[in-house]
Protein backbone atom coordinates (compact mmCIF):
# COMPACT_ATOMS: atom_id res chain seq x y z
CA UNK A 1 0.00 0.00 0.00
CA UNK A 2 0.42 3.44 -0.16
CA UNK A 3 0.32 4.34 3.92
CA UNK A 4 0.61 2.76 6.92
CA UNK A 5 -2.78 2.99 7.46
CA UNK A 6 -4.41 1.09 10.65
CA UNK A 7 -8.08 3.14 10.40
CA UNK A 8 -9.94 -0.01 9.03
CA UNK A 9 -9.43 -3.36 7.44
CA UNK A 10 -11.48 -1.95 5.13
CA UNK A 11 -8.80 -0.17 3.84
CA UNK A 12 -6.88 -2.84 2.30
CA UNK A 13 -6.35 -3.60 -1.44
CA UNK A 14 -6.99 -6.73 -3.53
CA UNK A 15 -3.77 -8.92 -3.22
CA UNK A 16 -2.02 -9.81 -6.53
CA UNK A 17 -3.97 -12.80 -7.08
CA UNK A 18 -7.14 -10.86 -6.91
CA UNK A 19 -6.07 -8.49 -9.51
CA UNK A 20 -5.19 -11.28 -11.95
CA UNK A 21 -8.06 -13.46 -11.22
CA UNK A 22 -10.56 -10.23 -12.20
CA UNK A 23 -8.60 -9.52 -14.99
CA UNK A 24 -9.18 -13.00 -16.26
CA UNK A 25 -12.92 -13.73 -14.61
CA UNK A 26 -15.76 -15.09 -16.78
CA UNK A 27 -18.79 -13.31 -16.48
CA UNK A 28 -22.31 -12.88 -17.21
CA UNK A 29 -25.26 -10.75 -16.37
CA UNK A 30 -25.90 -12.12 -12.46
CA UNK A 31 -29.34 -10.42 -12.60
CA UNK A 32 -30.41 -13.68 -15.10
CA UNK A 33 -28.54 -15.52 -12.88
CA UNK A 34 -25.62 -16.03 -15.80
CA UNK A 35 -22.42 -14.94 -14.65
CA UNK A 36 -20.50 -18.36 -13.36
CA UNK A 37 -18.01 -16.59 -11.57
CA UNK A 38 -20.33 -15.12 -9.09
CA UNK A 39 -22.54 -18.66 -9.34
CA UNK A 40 -19.33 -20.03 -7.57
CA UNK A 41 -18.74 -17.54 -5.23
CA UNK A 42 -22.27 -18.01 -4.28
CA UNK A 43 -21.56 -21.64 -3.92
CA UNK A 44 -18.74 -21.74 -2.24
CA UNK A 45 -20.20 -19.02 0.14
CA UNK A 46 -22.84 -21.06 1.10
CA UNK A 47 -21.33 -24.09 2.32
CA UNK A 48 -18.49 -22.08 4.17
CA UNK A 49 -20.92 -21.68 6.70
CA UNK A 50 -23.53 -24.21 6.44
CA UNK A 51 -26.32 -22.53 4.68
CA UNK A 52 -28.23 -23.74 1.61
CA UNK A 53 -27.47 -20.74 -0.53
CA UNK A 54 -25.93 -17.39 -0.53
CA UNK A 55 -26.20 -13.89 -2.59
CA UNK A 56 -23.58 -11.82 -3.50
CA UNK A 57 -24.16 -8.01 -2.21
CA UNK A 58 -22.57 -4.66 -2.74
CA UNK A 59 -21.48 -4.38 0.76
CA UNK A 60 -22.19 -5.27 4.47
CA UNK A 61 -24.83 -2.87 5.31
CA UNK A 62 -26.92 -3.89 2.28
CA UNK A 63 -26.76 -7.54 3.19
CA UNK A 64 -27.63 -6.70 6.63
CA UNK A 65 -30.69 -4.40 5.09
CA UNK A 66 -31.96 -6.84 2.85
CA UNK A 67 -31.98 -10.02 5.27
CA UNK A 68 -34.19 -7.41 7.87
CA UNK A 69 -36.49 -6.72 5.08
CA UNK A 70 -36.56 -10.35 4.19
CA UNK A 71 -37.33 -11.46 7.79
CA UNK A 72 -39.75 -8.70 9.03
CA UNK A 73 -42.04 -5.99 7.81
CA UNK A 74 -43.39 -2.18 8.25
CA UNK A 75 -44.26 -2.18 12.10
CA UNK A 76 -42.43 -5.47 12.98
CA UNK A 77 -39.97 -5.30 16.19
CA UNK A 78 -35.99 -6.46 15.89
CA UNK A 79 -34.29 -6.71 19.00
CA UNK A 80 -30.68 -5.75 18.89
CA UNK A 81 -27.90 -4.57 21.01
CA UNK A 82 -27.83 -1.24 21.43
CA UNK A 83 -24.31 -0.74 20.13
CA UNK A 84 -24.87 -2.99 17.23
CA UNK A 85 -23.45 -2.19 13.80
CA UNK A 86 -26.88 -2.44 12.51
CA UNK A 87 -28.63 -0.27 14.77
CA UNK A 88 -25.74 2.03 15.05
CA UNK A 89 -23.95 2.98 11.81
CA UNK A 90 -26.45 1.49 9.17
CA UNK A 91 -27.95 5.13 8.45
CA UNK A 92 -31.45 3.71 10.34
CA UNK A 93 -31.74 2.03 7.29
CA UNK A 94 -34.24 -0.78 8.95
CA UNK A 95 -36.30 1.80 10.10
CA UNK A 96 -36.51 4.13 7.64
CA UNK A 97 -36.18 1.95 4.74
CA UNK A 98 -38.24 -0.69 5.65
CA UNK A 99 -40.59 0.47 8.62
CA UNK A 100 -38.97 -2.29 11.40
CA UNK A 101 -38.98 -1.18 14.97
CA UNK A 102 -35.73 -1.69 16.54
CA UNK A 103 -35.60 -2.45 20.48
CA UNK A 104 -32.33 -1.53 21.44
CA UNK A 105 -30.72 -3.52 24.63
CA UNK A 106 -27.57 -3.06 26.48
CA UNK A 107 -24.50 -5.66 25.76
CA UNK A 108 -21.96 -7.01 28.11
CA UNK A 109 -17.92 -6.80 27.18
CA UNK A 110 -18.10 -8.94 24.88
CA UNK A 111 -20.95 -7.83 22.47
CA UNK A 112 -23.74 -9.92 24.00
CA UNK A 113 -27.26 -9.04 25.07
CA UNK A 114 -28.64 -10.69 28.47
CA UNK A 115 -30.63 -13.59 27.32
CA UNK A 116 -33.15 -12.58 30.35
CA UNK A 117 -33.43 -9.27 28.40
CA UNK A 118 -34.13 -10.77 25.01
CA UNK A 119 -36.95 -12.91 26.65
CA UNK A 120 -38.80 -9.67 28.04
CA UNK A 121 -38.19 -7.72 25.33
CA UNK A 122 -40.19 -9.78 23.26
CA UNK A 123 -43.69 -8.51 22.84
CA UNK A 124 -47.37 -9.94 23.61
CA UNK A 125 -50.06 -10.41 21.27
CA UNK A 126 -51.46 -6.93 21.90
CA UNK A 127 -52.69 -4.50 19.26
CA UNK A 128 -51.02 -1.77 20.67
CA UNK A 129 -47.53 -3.16 20.45
CA UNK A 130 -45.25 -3.99 17.46
CA UNK A 131 -45.13 -7.46 16.39
CA UNK A 132 -41.63 -8.90 17.29
CA UNK A 133 -39.89 -10.82 14.82
CA UNK A 134 -36.53 -10.83 14.26
CA UNK A 135 -33.68 -10.68 17.00
CA UNK A 136 -30.00 -9.07 15.54
CA UNK A 137 -26.74 -10.63 16.36
CA UNK A 138 -23.18 -9.89 15.28
CA UNK A 139 -20.47 -11.84 15.53
CA UNK A 140 -17.21 -10.32 15.57
CA UNK A 141 -18.44 -7.72 17.94
CA UNK A 142 -17.16 -4.18 16.59
CA UNK A 143 -17.79 -1.71 19.50
CA UNK A 144 -16.47 -4.45 22.04
CA UNK A 145 -12.72 -4.64 20.09
CA UNK A 146 -13.56 -7.58 17.69
CA UNK A 147 -14.45 -10.12 20.42
CA UNK A 148 -15.23 -13.30 19.29
CA UNK A 149 -18.45 -14.29 20.78
CA UNK A 150 -18.84 -18.47 21.27
CA UNK A 151 -21.44 -20.77 19.67
CA UNK A 152 -23.37 -21.22 22.80
CA UNK A 153 -24.36 -17.87 23.18
CA UNK A 154 -26.07 -18.48 19.84
CA UNK A 155 -27.55 -21.81 21.19
CA UNK A 156 -29.40 -19.75 23.68
CA UNK A 157 -30.55 -16.99 21.09
CA UNK A 158 -31.95 -19.77 19.36
CA UNK A 159 -33.55 -21.56 21.68
CA UNK A 160 -35.41 -18.55 22.50
CA UNK A 161 -35.98 -17.29 19.07
CA UNK A 162 -37.37 -21.19 18.45
CA UNK A 163 -39.89 -20.75 21.36
CA UNK A 164 -41.44 -17.40 20.27
CA UNK A 165 -41.10 -17.91 16.64
CA UNK A 166 -38.67 -15.23 15.95
CA UNK A 167 -36.11 -15.47 13.06
CA UNK A 168 -32.30 -14.99 14.27
CA UNK A 169 -29.93 -13.01 11.80
CA UNK A 170 -26.34 -12.54 12.26
CA UNK A 171 -24.07 -9.74 11.31
CA UNK A 172 -20.96 -11.33 10.20
CA UNK A 173 -18.67 -9.05 8.83
CA UNK A 174 -16.27 -10.29 10.49
CA UNK A 175 -17.52 -13.80 11.04
CA UNK A 176 -13.95 -15.29 10.11
CA UNK A 177 -11.86 -13.55 12.60
CA UNK A 178 -14.27 -14.94 15.00
CA UNK A 179 -14.05 -18.88 13.73
CA UNK A 180 -10.18 -18.27 13.64
CA UNK A 181 -9.79 -16.85 17.23
CA UNK A 182 -11.91 -19.56 18.71
CA UNK A 183 -10.09 -22.51 16.36
CA UNK A 184 -13.87 -23.22 15.36
CA UNK A 185 -15.16 -24.02 11.92
CA UNK A 186 -17.56 -20.89 11.02
CA UNK A 187 -20.74 -23.08 10.93
CA UNK A 188 -20.61 -24.07 14.18
CA UNK A 189 -21.83 -20.53 15.14
CA UNK A 190 -24.35 -19.66 12.20
CA UNK A 191 -25.64 -23.37 12.86
CA UNK A 192 -27.53 -21.65 15.44
CA UNK A 193 -29.12 -18.69 12.97
CA UNK A 194 -31.78 -18.23 10.12
CA UNK A 195 -29.12 -15.90 8.64
CA UNK A 196 -25.75 -14.15 8.40
CA UNK A 197 -24.15 -11.95 6.08
CA UNK A 198 -19.93 -11.63 6.20
CA UNK A 199 -17.49 -9.19 4.25
CA UNK A 200 -14.89 -10.04 1.66
CA UNK A 201 -13.58 -6.17 1.78
CA UNK A 202 -12.33 -5.85 5.43
CA UNK A 203 -10.00 -8.64 6.47
CA UNK A 204 -10.21 -11.00 3.87
CA UNK A 205 -8.99 -8.20 1.45
CA UNK A 206 -11.38 -8.51 -1.40
CA UNK A 207 -11.87 -4.85 -2.98
CA UNK A 208 -15.92 -5.46 -2.99
CA UNK A 209 -18.91 -7.06 -1.72
CA UNK A 210 -20.64 -9.38 0.64
CA UNK A 211 -22.71 -12.14 0.76
CA UNK A 212 -25.77 -13.25 2.50
CA UNK A 213 -26.51 -16.87 3.33
CA UNK A 214 -30.00 -18.73 4.47
CA UNK A 215 -31.67 -21.43 3.36
CA UNK A 216 -32.68 -21.27 -0.68
CA UNK A 217 -36.72 -19.89 0.26
CA UNK A 218 -35.24 -16.94 2.18
CA UNK A 219 -32.50 -16.19 -0.51
CA UNK A 220 -35.04 -16.43 -2.92
CA UNK A 221 -36.73 -13.58 -0.67
CA UNK A 222 -33.88 -11.58 -0.56
CA UNK A 223 -32.82 -11.70 -4.25
CA UNK A 224 -36.17 -9.59 -4.45
CA UNK A 225 -35.47 -7.39 -1.92
CA UNK A 226 -32.12 -6.91 -3.48
CA UNK A 227 -33.08 -5.66 -6.41
CA UNK A 228 -35.76 -3.13 -4.79
CA UNK A 229 -32.61 -1.47 -3.50
CA UNK A 230 -31.04 -1.50 -6.97
CA UNK A 231 -28.41 -4.20 -5.74
CA UNK A 232 -28.78 -5.82 -8.66
CA UNK A 233 -25.52 -5.96 -10.48
CA UNK A 234 -24.71 -7.15 -13.94
CA UNK A 235 -21.61 -8.51 -15.43
CA UNK A 236 -20.10 -8.95 -11.23
CA UNK A 237 -17.64 -11.65 -11.77
CA UNK A 238 -15.05 -9.20 -12.09
CA UNK A 239 -15.93 -8.64 -8.25
CA UNK A 240 -16.95 -12.29 -7.47
CA UNK A 241 -13.71 -13.41 -9.17
CA UNK A 242 -11.86 -11.23 -5.96
CA UNK A 243 -14.64 -12.74 -3.34
CA UNK A 244 -13.60 -16.65 -4.32
CA UNK A 245 -10.24 -15.80 -3.75
CA UNK A 246 -10.66 -14.18 -0.24
CA UNK A 247 -12.42 -17.39 0.55
CA UNK A 248 -9.93 -20.20 -0.54
CA UNK A 249 -6.64 -18.00 0.50
CA UNK A 250 -7.15 -15.79 3.52
CA UNK A 251 -9.41 -16.45 6.05
CA UNK A 252 -6.51 -18.70 8.03
CA UNK A 253 -4.28 -16.06 8.27
CA UNK A 254 -6.27 -13.98 9.44
CA UNK A 255 -4.52 -15.06 12.70
CA UNK A 256 -1.64 -13.23 11.29
CA UNK A 257 -3.47 -10.34 11.64
CA UNK A 258 -4.77 -11.24 15.12
CA UNK A 259 -1.28 -11.60 16.20
CA UNK A 260 -0.02 -8.31 15.24
CA UNK A 261 -3.19 -6.81 17.00
CA UNK A 262 -1.72 -8.09 20.08
CA UNK A 263 1.36 -6.93 19.17
CA UNK A 264 0.22 -3.43 19.52
CA UNK A 265 -1.46 -3.98 22.41
CA UNK A 266 1.20 -5.15 24.01
CA UNK A 267 3.69 -2.53 22.97
CA UNK A 268 1.05 0.54 23.70
CA UNK A 269 1.45 -1.40 27.53
CA UNK A 270 5.15 -0.29 27.25
CA UNK A 271 4.24 3.89 26.55
CA UNK A 272 3.29 5.79 29.34
CA UNK A 273 0.08 7.79 28.51
CA UNK A 274 -1.93 4.99 26.94
CA UNK A 275 -4.29 3.09 28.05
CA UNK A 276 -5.02 -0.34 27.15
CA UNK A 277 -6.66 -4.09 28.88
CA UNK A 278 -4.40 -6.05 26.11
CA UNK A 279 -6.97 -8.93 27.25
CA UNK A 280 -9.61 -7.64 25.53
CA UNK A 281 -7.95 -7.72 22.29
CA UNK A 282 -8.37 -10.94 20.80
CA UNK A 283 -9.00 -10.74 17.14
CA UNK A 284 -7.72 -7.89 14.82
CA UNK A 285 -9.24 -4.61 16.89
CA UNK A 286 -7.55 -2.88 19.29
CA UNK A 287 -9.27 0.02 21.50
CA UNK A 288 -7.01 2.25 23.66
CA UNK A 289 -7.47 5.62 25.51
CA UNK A 290 -4.84 9.05 26.52
CA UNK A 291 -4.43 8.62 30.07
CA UNK A 292 -5.67 11.95 31.65
CA UNK A 293 -1.65 13.46 32.07
CA UNK A 294 -2.03 13.93 28.34
CA UNK A 295 -2.33 17.14 26.89
CA UNK A 296 -2.96 16.59 23.41
CA UNK A 297 -6.08 15.00 22.23
CA UNK A 298 -6.70 12.05 20.09
CA UNK A 299 -7.63 14.21 17.40
CA UNK A 300 -4.47 16.12 17.12
CA UNK A 301 -2.01 12.60 17.68
CA UNK A 302 -3.49 11.11 14.68
CA UNK A 303 -2.89 14.98 12.67
CA UNK A 304 0.65 14.13 13.52
CA UNK A 305 0.42 10.80 12.47
CA UNK A 306 -0.49 11.11 9.09
CA UNK A 307 2.19 13.67 8.95
CA UNK A 308 3.88 10.95 8.51
CA UNK A 309 2.20 8.60 6.19
CA UNK A 310 0.67 6.75 9.05
CA UNK A 311 -2.73 6.51 9.72
CA UNK A 312 -5.03 5.92 12.93
CA UNK A 313 -8.61 6.09 13.74
CA UNK A 314 -9.33 8.94 16.50
CA UNK A 315 -12.89 7.45 17.86
CA UNK A 316 -13.47 10.05 20.43
CA UNK A 317 -11.51 13.06 22.10
CA UNK A 318 -9.42 10.54 23.96
CA UNK A 319 -9.81 7.35 22.43
CA UNK A 320 -7.97 5.28 19.33
CA UNK A 321 -9.03 2.66 16.90
CA UNK A 322 -6.26 0.57 15.40
CA UNK A 323 -7.36 -2.69 12.91
CA UNK A 324 -4.63 -4.80 11.49
CA UNK A 325 -5.28 -6.14 8.12
CA UNK A 326 -3.16 -8.24 5.48
CA UNK A 327 -1.26 -4.81 4.33
CA UNK A 328 0.03 -3.83 7.91
CA UNK A 329 2.40 -6.37 9.63
CA UNK A 330 5.00 -6.68 12.30
CA UNK A 331 7.21 -3.99 10.46
CA UNK A 332 3.95 -1.48 10.25
CA UNK A 333 3.12 -2.02 14.37
CA UNK A 334 6.91 -1.44 15.31
CA UNK A 335 6.30 2.09 12.91
CA UNK A 336 3.34 2.98 14.91
CA UNK A 337 4.63 2.54 18.15
CA UNK A 338 7.22 4.46 17.56
CA UNK A 339 5.73 7.21 16.35
CA UNK A 340 3.48 7.20 19.22
CA UNK A 341 6.22 6.93 21.42
CA UNK A 342 7.99 10.09 20.11
CA UNK A 343 4.94 12.18 19.71
CA UNK A 344 3.90 11.59 23.84
CA UNK A 345 7.94 12.10 24.37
Amino acid sequence: MDKIDFRSDTVSWPTPTMRQAMATAVVGDDVYGEDPTVNELERLAAAKVGMEAALFVASGTMGNLVAILSHAGRGDEAIVGEDAHTYKWEAGGMAALGGVVPHPLPTDYAGRMALADIRAAICEDDPHLPRSRLILLENSYGERGGYPIPPDYFAGVRAIAAQHGLAVHLDGARLFNTAVALNLPASNITQHVDSVSFCLSKGLCAPVGSLLCGSADFIYRARRVRKQLGGGMRQAGILAAAGIVALQEMIERLADDHAHAQQLAQGLTQIPGFRIDPAQVKTNIVFFDLADEVTQSAAEIAHALSAQNIWLGAVGPRRFRAVTHYWVGELQVEQLLSALQRLLA
